[in-house]
């Protein structure tokens, strides 16, 4: 069984032709693994189906394969059922932490200064130790794929102690970005709405890799295909997400921008140690062109053409003025071949 995909069309005359041309045909088992739910893509051209098949050859996100990286989303607290740990204020108590929320924090911004409450570190700590504890047992946990005992009895190594990746579970496809995601600080919580990712396997390498390719214009691009008010799950798991191997200079060169990129400040300064990264603020124009880099290089990682790229810019957001960043990006692009 095949699925076939052909348009949208504009017009009836750009249908007629259109009908005409070879469709991009997948396999229904194939179509069945872009979404948990089989949710078809709502393509915005008649370019799309290619750069979209092309973008779908890469594995999913989630891919448990038992070698390479493993990350799973993963909700800290509940915004609801963990009230009565959280003081929800502006100003900051004395000795305690923020609760990141989505708005908290965005691309290449790690730290926006609005935070959704506020706990006591002592005693959130010991929620999320009994908290974790428990979910070791239950097979839909992503605790449960952890097997070092000493690990889960150690209350230092959750991950509220390190910088780790938040994603917004808020988000449209019609806004200027639709996967906004940052490497949070040590010492912050997160809310129900900002789902962090923990790694049952995996190092800070594959953590910067992994930020790299979820913060990049083509894999923005393919979620807009499917994401409506919010970034579930069934829609986050099977991303497509290239996995090559850590000698490709292309994986090592993701690392080493989205690295960068992550850490504008000190708070970061041991993840970036572990990437092999400097840590502090960059000039604008230097992290523009990091940015625009890391683009082009994510588009080779995909294998897309340079027409394709091309068109996930020009399709990617209505109104928005492309034109600049493409330029940048295709320059980028050119060099790496």
């Amino acid at each position: 069984m095949v699925v076939i995909l052909r348009g949208p069309f504009q017009s009836l005359e750009r249908f007629l032709s259109g009908v005409q041309n070879t469709p991009v045909v997948f396999k229904a088992e194939d179509v069945r693994d872009w979404t948990d739910t089989a949710a078809l893509p709502l393509l915005p051209g008649e370019e799309s189906a290619a750069a979209f098949a092309q973008l779908r050859k890469a594995p999913r996100l989630d891919l448990n394969d038992g070698k390479s990286w493993r990350a799973r989303p993963y909700r800290e607290l509940d915004a609801t059922n963990h009230k009565r740990l959280m003081k929800l204020i502006e100003e900051q108590p004395e000795g305690f932490c923020p609760v990141f929320k989505g708005e908290s924090f965005d691309i290449w911004d790690p730290d926006r200064g609005v935070y959704y409450a506020w706990v006591n570190p002592e005693k959130i700590v010991k929620h999320l130790q009994k908290k974790r504890t428990s979910a070791s047992t239950n097979r839909k946990s992503p605790f449960f794929e952890f097997t070092d005992a000493s690990w889960f009895r150690n209350p230092d190594s959750l991950p509220c102690h390190f910088a780790r990746i938040a994603f917004r579970d808020v988000s449209r496809a019609t806004d200027s970005r639709t996967v906004r995601l940052a490497l949070v600080p040590p010492k912050c919580f997160l809310v129900h709405l900002a789902p962090t990712l923990v790694w049952p396997r995996g190092d800070e390498k594959d953590q910067a890799f992994l930020l790299g390719v979820l913060s990049s214009i083509p894999l923005d691009w393919y979620a807009r295909r499917f994401v409506e008010t919010h970034l579930t799950y069934h829609v986050f798991n099977p991303f497509p997400v290239p996995r090559p191997s850590r000698d490709d200079p292309l994986w090592q060169r993701v690392v080493q921008l989205a690295g960068r990129l992550a850490c504008p400040d000190k708070r970061f300064a041991k993840w970036a140690e572990a990437v092999g990264v400097e840590c502090g603020k960059l000039d604008a124009a230097e992290k523009d062109d990091m940015i625009h880099e890391l683009d082009a290089v994510v588009a080779h990682l995909y294998g897309l053409s340079e027409p394709q790229l091309v068109h996930v810019f020009e399709a990617f957001h209505e109104g928005w003025d492309y034109h600049p960043r493409l330029a940048a990006v295709l320059e980028h692009y050119r060099a790496w071949r």
